[in-house]
C-alpha cells in the first residue's frame, strides 16, 4: 500500500498542468509504479523510458558517454527528455524532462560508491542531485526506495507544488545538489545551436492550456508581423475548426546566416503584443517541421507551395520530392494554402501542378476567403523610404 504522503505528493504533481517525459536508468523504479499507479497520471506523465542496456542508453544518447553514471549523463538525459516533452505536450502546457542513472547495490560486491544522480529541465530551471549511499546499509530495494523519494522531490519542485518528501539519508551520506536559471536568452542561444528543438510562447491567455493535440501553424519569418498574417491564421483556424492556432519562425534559414537571440526577441514581441501564440523552433525544412508537430495543418501560400513540389529543392530528384512529402503525409499533416503573387501572377491552389498522390494533402483558402497581396518585404521597404 502506498504511504499517505506519497500518494498526496503523487496527488499533487497530476493536480499540476505540467506534463513530463522521464528517462530513467539504474534505480528510482518504485517512483514510477506510484506516478502510475494513482489515478491522474495521464494529465502528467507523457512518455517513459528505461535505457537499461549499455546499448540503449548510447542509442538515446546518441554516443558512448564517458560514465554511464555521472551529473553529465543525467543532465544530457533531462535535456533530450525535455525535447521530447515539447514534442508531445498540448500546446500551452509546461513541460519537464527528468533525467536518472544510477549505481546501486546488485547481486554481488561493487568496487566503486553506490550512488545515482537526477537531473531535472524545466523551460526555466535546471536541477541536479547526486547523491553517494554507504555500501551496505540497505538491500537493492531500500536503495531504489531511497532513489525514488529523491525522483518525486525533482518533480514535485518542478511541477511547483508543495510535497512533503522523507529523507532516510544517514548524516554521513553524502548529498550534492545543483540549480541552474536558465533565461530566455540561454534557450534561444540553445535553438540556436541546435541543442533545444524549440520554444513555445503562448501570449493567447497567461493559463490557457489547448485540449487539442492538433495544431494550425502559420510559418514565416514575420519581419514583420502584419494584419495579412493575422487574418489568414484566423481564416485557417475557422476551416480546420479544432486546433491551436499559432505562428512559427525558424531560427535556422539554410539559405541564411541563422537569427540572433535580439532578433528573435524583437520579432516575438510582435506576438506578445498582439496577444497571440508563437514558435521559435529550430527547424526550417517542412519534413522536420512534420516530425515534430504531426497531425498538424500548416498554412502556406502558394509561392510556398511552388517550391514544395518542386524537385529542385530536392537535388532535382522528382522522386526524392515524392518521398519527403508523402513522408509528411504519413505524420497527418496537411497543408492549407492561401493565394499569393507568383512571379508576378496571383496564383492560387488550383493553378498549381500538384502530384496526384499529394493532392489531398493540400486544401485551398478560398480566393474570396482570403487575399492579401501585400508581403513583409514590401512593408519593409515602405518602412525604409
Amino acid at each position: 500500500m502506498t504511504e499517505g504522503w506519497i500518494r498526496a505528493a503523487v496527488e499533487a504533481i497530476h493536480s499540476s498542468p505540467t506534463q513530463a517525459v522521464i528517462y530513467l536508468s539504474g534505480g528510482a523504479s518504485q517512483a514510477l509504479g506510484w506516478l502510475m499507479s494513482i489515478p491522474g497520471a495521464s494529465n502528467t506523465i507523457l512518455e517513459v523510458v528505461v535505457p537499461y542496456s549499455r546499448t540503449s542508453m548510447i542509442q538515446l544518447l546518441g554516443k558512448i558517454p564517458a560514465q554511464f553514471a555521472s551529473k553529465q549523463t543525467a543532465e544530457e538525459m533531462a535535456l533530450l527528455a525535455y525535447n521530447r516533452a515539447l514534442k508531445l505536450s498540448r500546446p500551452g502546457a509546461p513541460v519537464l524532462g527528468v533525467g536518472f542513472t544510477g549505481t546501486l547495490a546488485t547481486g554481488y560486491p561493487k568496487h566503486g560508491d553506490h550512488r545515482f544522480f537526477l537531473s531535472a529541465r524545466t523551460c526555466d530551471r535546471l536541477w541536479t542531485s547526486s547523491v553517494t549511499l554507504l555500501k551496505g546499509l540497505r538491500t537493492r530495494e531500500e536503495e531504489d526506495r531511497i532513489s525514488s523519494h529523491f525522483l518525486l522531490k525533482a518533480i514535485s519542485d518542478a511541477c511547483k507544488v508543495s510535497a512533503t518528501i522523507k529523507s532516510e539519508l544517514h548524516e554521513s551520506e553524502v548529498l550534492s545538489e545543483y540549480e541552474k536559471h536558465i533565461d530566455e536568452d540561454d534557450e534561444l542561444q540553445q535553438i540556436i545551436d541546435g541543442k533545444l528543438l524549440m520554444k513555445k510562447y503562448n501570449f493567447t491567455s497567461d493559463d490557457h492550456v489547448s485540449t487539442s493535440e492538433r495544431m494550425i501553424i502559420l510559418p514565416g519569418s514575420f519581419n514583420p508581423l502584419h494584419d495579412g498574417h493575422l487574418r489568414l491564421l484566423e481564416i485557417a483556424s475557422s476551416i480546420c475548426g479544432n486546433g491551436f492556432p499559432c505562428f512559427e519562425i525558424s531560427a535556422i534559414n539554410p539559405d541564411k546566416p541563422p537569427l540572433t537571440v535580439t532578433e528573435i526577441k524583437k520579432r516575438v514581441e510582435q506576438f506578445r503584443k498582439a496577444g497571440k501564440s508563437v514558435i521559435i523552433s529550430s527547424q526550417p525544412y517542412f519534413y522536420k517541421k512534420a516530425e515534430i508537430f504531426p497531425g498538424s495543418a500548416f498554412v502556406i501560400g502558394a509561392d510556398t507551395a511552388v517550391r514544395l513540389v518542386n524537385p529542385k529543392y530536392y537535388g532535382g530528384d522528382y522522386n526524392k520530392m515524392l518521398e519527403v512529402l508523402l513522408g509528411c503525409k504519413r505524420t497527418g499533416c496537411t497543408f492549407l494554402v492561401g493565394g499569393r503573387t507568383v512571379d508576378g501572377v496571383f496564383k492560387i491552389l488550383d493553378d498549381l501542378d500538384i502530384p496526384e498522390e499529394l493532392k489531398d494533402m493540400f486544401i485551398s483558402i478560398p480566393q474570396e476567403t482570403f487575399r492579401m497581396d501585400i508581403s513583409s518585404t514590401q512593408i519593409r521597404q515602405s518602412m525604409k523610404m
